[in-house]
């Protein structure tokens, strides 16, 4: 036998202890110095004596994945871990672009007067809504899947109320037909979400809400304005203050350098609200500047000398927008597991955030399992406005990215690029690093902005094993 690769170690400081966690069975013990020792022995060789005793220890070991057969058996172990991610069909997950329309203007987002996203191809019509439909039951038939969510996202999906109403009621009554747990998630700005919104989607399986708040009113304001400059804090706040009581909330933010430092003024005013304990989650994230990005270095919202606010046009080397104008606010509905909840994580600012957010009473991201993604899971699907299959909502509008379409017919052109994104494995390229179980390779979405391949792994190794450092010093501190 020997150690598997996939195990991290890190002393316990003032004890003889060691915690140990393994990416690949995502096991977590806390360990003597005999263990370690033992563990030692085993990988080189020096097992053949061991008594009664530490054998049974090595067989508890090896059964939680601490202790491998081979390099041959875990390479096999890691394959299959990925293959069945990506065949798992026990949960169905459809993120929909209602439209790509938005009446925030984020200078980090979509540059400009927004005026291509005004088109009436970037927002579902009803009639592409009833094929999406279809296309959703044909896939809850083909699969058997027992659980089924579905999230409404943008642009700002609440901008196109018409398709969120009719698909939430088609396939809460498509579900029940077929006996399958469904429920409903929504990723907005918060501008437009009012007690009607969630009290008619409450009957159809609405479970959470993600908002964006980019830090203290004043930041948030100048961060996300409307397109006449207004700022929007005040109202989303009063709009989470009297939806809280009906829904839980996810609250996601997106930083700079600039902005970072008013994150911990914004967590002292939500733990004053009086829906904080409402709150399920709050994750930050760095906004993402890159080659591939479709957004400057900097583009700040500016003050006149009347006092107004403008943000200024910035000219563009194409005219697609930034992601063909999918919202980087806020993709990932807050609930975990989910890398577009963290995707270009500043590693050090990542982590004073998920501490500040801690220390204010919140539940966040634990910095260490990063992935796989959605992207990694064939039964996971992004829904374009008119009805263009994506592999996760980061990519979409992206021509080059299509995977499929809801329409048959429409379909068939898609193969080859579905099948580059069958054998996606950024991972790959990771050798021998012991997160890849819990990172994937990172965010492909990230990858092609920054670096221009997404194909190439996202790598935030430092901040990782940073996090984990944080996590065995919390086991250290669990009673016995």
């Amino acid at each position: 036998m020997r150690a598997s690769r996939f195990t991290v170690s890190v002393p316990l400081p003032d004890t003889d202890d060691t915690f140990l966690f393994n990416s690949l069975t995502d096991t977590q013990i806390v360990v003597s110095s005999d263990v370690i020792g033992l563990m030692a022995r085993v990988e080189a060789d020096e097992d053949v004596h061991l008594d009664p005793r530490s054998r049974e220890a090595v067989t508890q070991l090896a059964e939680l994945g601490f202790l491998v057969e081979s390099r041959e058996a875990e390479d096999h172990a890691l394959e299959a871990f990925f293959r069945d991610l990506r065949e798992d069909a026990s949960h169905l997950r459809v993120t929909l672009l209602t439209t790509l329309q938005c009446n925030f203007a984020c200078d980090y987002c979509i540059q400009g007067d927004h005026a291509s996203h005004d088109s009436a191809g970037a927002r579902m019509s009803l009639e592409h809504a009833a094929r999406v439909g279809d296309w959703m039951e044909h896939r809850l038939d083909a699969l058997g899947s027992p659980r089924f969510t579905l999230t409404f996202f943008g642009g700002e999906p609440l901008l196109n109320l018409p398709v969120v109403y009719l698909l939430a009621e088609r396939m809460w009554t498509a579900c029940r037909a077929r006996g399958v747990a469904m429920n409903i998630s929504i990723i907005t700005n918060g501008l437009l979400l009012t007690e009607e919104v969630v009290d008619r989607l409450l009957p159809w399986g609405l479970t959470g809400v993600k908002i964006t708040l980019d830090g203290d009113k004043v930041t948030h304001d100048r961060l996300r304005p409307l397109r006449g400059g207004q700022g929007t804090f005040d109202r989303i706040l009063a709009n989470m203050r009297a939806v809280a009581p009906k829904v839980r909330l996810s609250i996601g933010g997106n930083f700079d350098v600039e902005s970072a430092a008013s994150y911990p003024a914004l967590l002292a005013l939500l733990r004053q609200e009086p829906f904080a304990d409402r709150i399920s989650k709050i994750a930050f994230k760095p906004i993402i500047r890159g080659p591939n990005a479709g957004r400057p270095v900097s583009a700040p919202v500016r003050t006149r000398a009347d006092g107004r606010r403008m943000i200024p046009l910035t000219p563009a080397q194409a005219p697609e927008a930034a992601l063909g104008g999918t919202c980087m606010t806020a993709a990932g509905n807050g609930g975990g597991r989910t890398p577009c909840d963290t995707c270009g994580l500043v590693d050090t600012r990542m982590a004073w955030l998920r501490a500040e957010t801690r220390a204010s009473g919140f539940e966040t991201l634990d910095g260490l399992h990063m992935g796989p993604c959605e992207l990694h899971r064939r039964h996971s699907y992004t829904v374009g406005p008119e009805g263009s299959l994506y592999p996760c909502p980061g990519f979409t509008g992206e021509a080059t990215t299509r995977v499929g379409h809801v329409d048959p017919a429409r379909d068939v052109a898609h193969h080859a690029v579905r099948d580059r994104f069958e054998t996606h494995a950024p991972w790959r390229a990771c050798g021998d690093c012991a997160l890849v179980p819990v990172c994937g390779g990172g965010c492909s979405v990230a990858a092609h902005n920054e670096q221009g391949d997404l194909a190439a792994p996202s790598c935030h190794r430092p901040g990782m094993l940073a996090a984990l450092d944080d996590i065995a010093a919390a086991a250290a501190t669990v009673p016995a």
